[in-house]
Parts: C-alpha cells; sequence; structure tokens
C-alpha cells in the first residue's frame, strides 16, 4: 500500500435538506451546517458501552456530547471491559443492557446477533451507510443480509512509524520491502538505538504483525480462508508466514528489551518509548496502526517532523492494506438507540474526532480538512482509496476466544512463539488447536 496522495473527495451538501417531517438539520455547536437532521430527544437517556480508555474515551465522549447537544438526550458513557461480548453478556443477565455498545471485533458483532442481543440497524441509519460507505465497510457489519452495525471507527494498521531523528542519525533508508526492513533495522541497531518497539504485552500486536505478512505473502484469497478456518493453521502458507516473522522476532537485538521486554511493554509504551529519551530511545521505530498518534500526542515528538510513517513493506508482491474498527449495535430497539446509530453513521459525527487525531473514519464524505495534520490525511486517503480491497483483521474475525482473548487463543499463542520463534511447527499445532475448538469446524 502506498500512502497516496490527493484524492478528490465529494461530500454533498445537505444543509437545506428537510425531512419527511418538515425537521431542518440542527447545526453543530461550532455553528456550522449540519448534514443530517435527527430527531428531538429530550428527555431520553442513551447509555453506550465501549472499551476505549484514556484519550481514545475522552474523544469520543466530545462525538455523544455533539450528538446531545443536537437532539436534547443525555447519552453516558459506560466503560467495558475486554472482552466486551463477556460485560455485555453479564449487562443483559442483570436486566440492564446498554442502549448501544462498540464492538472492536467481527466476530463479536456475529456473536452477539447470534444471541439475539442486538436489533437491527433502522431506515435512517440504513440510508446514511448506503451513501456515505463502500460495500465492504457495510457487509462488515451485517450477518446473513440483515444490517446489524454500524462501522465508526476504522484503522489502517498497515503502518510503521519511525523517530526521524534515529534515521538521520544513522542514515537509515524508509524501506518498501521486507528485506530492506531488515536492512534498515540492522543499521538502526549498528548507530547504537535498538531498531524496533514491539507492546508484545498486548497479544493482538502479535496477530497484526502475522496478519500484514500472512496478506502480502500468502495473498488475499489465502487470507480469506484462514480467516473462516477454511485452511488449517498447519497449513505451508502459516509456516511460512512464521518463518518470515521469525527472521525479525528471532533477533532479540533488533527488539527493544527482546522478547522478554516486548512482552512486557504494553501497547501505549512501546509507542512512547520510541518517541522520548532524546537522541538515545528505546527504540526507532514501532509498527502499528494509524491510533499511534494518539499515543504519540503524549510526548513531545510533532508528527510529519519528529514522528513519520512508512507503509508496511511488501513481503510478497503487494504491500498489506490491513484494517480493523469499531462497530455501533442497537441493544435496545428505541428511538434514541436508532437515532444515535444514524448520528455515527454520518460525516457531521466523524468529523468531531477526526480533527482530535488519533482517528480514521471509513466515512467516504468525511471532510479530509478535519484531520489535524497531513500526516493524517494521508492515512485516510490510503483507506479511503483502497475501497473494497481491504482485508479486515484477521483476529477480529474469528470468534473471540480466539482471537480476541487476553492470555488465550491466538494473542497467547503468538506470545509463546515471540518467546520462542525457532517453534514454528509448535506455534502452528498450538494455533490449530485453539482454532479448531473455537471455530468448532
Amino acid at each position: 500500500m502506498a500512502i497516496i496522495g490527493a484524492l478528490a473527495l465529494t461530500v454533498t451538501a445537505c444543509g437545506d435538506d428537510k425531512k419527511d417531517d418538515g425537521t431542518k438539520p440542527d447545526k453543530s455547536k461550532s455553528g456550522s451546517p449540519a448534514t443530517l437532521a435527527l430527531p428531538r430527544l429530550d428527555g431520553q437517556k442513551i447509555e453506550v458501552a465501549a472499551v476505549w480508555t484514556g484519550p481514545e474515551q475522552a474523544n469520543f465522549v466530545k462525538v455523544l456530547k455533539e450528538f446531545e447537544s443536537r437532539t436534547g438526550a443525555t447519552v453516558t458513557f459506560v466503560p467495558a471491559q475486554d472482552p466486551i461480548v463477556n460485560f455485555l453478556g453479564t449487562k443483559i443477565a442483570g436486566g440492564s443492557p446498554p442502549d448501544v455498545a462498540m464492538l472492536p471485533q467481527v466476530g463479536a458483532i456475529q456473536q452477539a446477533v447470534q444471541k439475539k442481543w442486538v436489533k437491527p440497524v433502522g431506515p435512517e441509519a440504513k440510508a446514511q451507510l448506503a451513501k456515505n460507505y463502500s460495500k465492504v465497510w457495510q457487509d462488515l457489519g451485517a450477518v446473513d443480509g440483515t444490517q446489524y452495525a454500524v462501522y465508526f471507527k476504522a484503522a489502517n494498521k498497515s503502518l510503521v512509524w519511525y523517530n526521524t531523528k534515529v534515521f538521520d542519525a544513522a542514515g537509515a533508508q524508509v524501506p518498501k520491502t521486507w528485506k530492506d526492513f531488515l536492512a534498515t533495522a540492522d543499521t538502526v541497531s549498528a548507530s547504537g538505538v535498538t531498531p524496533v518497539s514491539v507492546g508484545g504485552a498486548d497479544g493482538w500486536t502479535l496477530t497484526d504483525w502475522f496478519e500484514n505478512i500472512y496478506l502480502s505473502q500468502a495473498g488475499p484469497e489465502k487470507y480469506d480462508q484462514l480467516a473462516k478456518h477454511r485452511i488449517k493453521w498447519t497449513d505451508p502458507s502459516v509456516k511460512e508466514a512464521l518463518t518470515t516473522l521469525g527472521q525479525l522476532f528471532g533477533k532479540p537485538a533488533l527488539i527493544a528489551g527482546g522478547a522478554t521486554g516486548a512482552l512486557q511493554t504494553e501497547f501505549p509504551a512501546s509507542v512512547t518509548q520510541t518517541f522520548t529519551g532524546g537522541d538515545q530511545p528505546k527504540a526507532g521505530m514501532v509498527f502499528e496502526g494509524d491510533f499511534v498518534s494518539v499515543n504519540i500526542g503524549q510526548t513531545d515528538a510533532k508528527i510529519g517532523t519528529d514522528a513519520k510513517v512508512f507503509p508496511f513493506p511488501a513481503v510478497g508482491a503487494k504491500a498489506p492494506v490491513v484494517t480493523g474498527g469499531d462497530a455501533a449495535v442497537a441493544l435496545k430497539d428505541t428511538k434514541g438507540a436508532q437515532a444515535l446509530l444514524t448520528w455515527l453513521a454520518s460525516p457531521d459525527a466523524a468529523k468531531v474526532w477526526a480533527a482530535s487525531g488519533g482517528y480514521l473514519s471509513p466515512n467516504k464524505a468525511t471532510d479530509l480538512a478535519a484531520y489535524p495534520n497531513d500526516v493524517q490525511r494521508d492515512i485516510a486517503k490510503a483507506l479511503i482509496a483502497a475501497g473494497d480491497d481491504v482485508r479486515f483483521d484477521m483476529s477480529d474475525q474469528a470468534p473471540q476466544s480466539f482471537g480476541g482473548t487476553p492470555g488465550k487463543g491466538e494473542w497467547k499463542d503468538l506470545q509463546d512463539f515471540l518467546k520462542n520463534p525457532k517453534d514454528v511447527a509448535g506455534a502452528q499445532a498450538k494455533l490449530e488447536a485453539d482454532a479448531a475448538a473455537a471455530y468448532k469446524n
């Protein structure tokens, strides 16, 4: 994937549109014209559950506050624990489900639908989806042809962020292929800085490493088959991808803290340690999605000057485009819940968070000028330009017990692989056993 240049987006001006009931769209808090009409919800209380914390939670609350100002509703953010399906199950069993939940995995959407927890998306939200979203994003929120979810936040998970001072001092080049990437890592290492930061304490970061290598090396068809467990994790294509990943994981000197240190490093720290420490940070680069910018924002580094980004290097013929995302589902069939889904499917809602950074919208009508810098604008353009050719995070498509639970399944198996990257066959056997148990096929 290339971080591509200019992309023309046409945003339909609809500030003067009227709904069938004759109401006009409200103005936003900023006074700019709104692009959709929302019902008045004075006196209604809406609860929204999500696993977001810190800056992500604060930025999402801004989106909810704007909805409040336009509708008169009172919206409460409910902090949820991972895995969120377990959290929701407890709430539902206790008779107090939230009105809306943000689900971070396709598998979680499918599981919630199977349990008959969620309500279909209403006509107003579906109209926003049809107007503003590529088919791939609509399909990801549908189960058996029925739309249940609205993707509000996306992630471009095929990015490597680097410390420009480190690269300049080392004379390192931005790599385009995996071979180049390993050579760049060696160059940075020779300059006295450990090249790569890995947040191995959070198993999901390791699944992202594997998925980018696998998609580029094995190709999209194999990727889709493995995502659905139609081929086994003992397949030769998995062996090849793990062997490739082992070229990095098998050299402790290339990873900040070695394997032991990486397994004790949570994702936020993997970012901040790359952009603090002056000329001697703990690492020169860190792989992860566009949301890394939130954590860089907690350091003194400036995106675009001190911190820059390049696409995940091509392992096979093409560089990968792996995406993730968070989708809203309604757990109650109320006017407020459906209005919130409609709001989250609109470019108005996306614009609120985009301005704060650390956010990427799958909504094609989002105003690119809302993003805070050229780096984020380029990342957003690349995702929109990829259209239906992106592939969604594989672990997020899996049953949550395999692809989305700390200390279990793929997360744990890849943490064990980071400890012992020479045991490719053992890692494959563990992955296949856990996948077979979770997929039940």
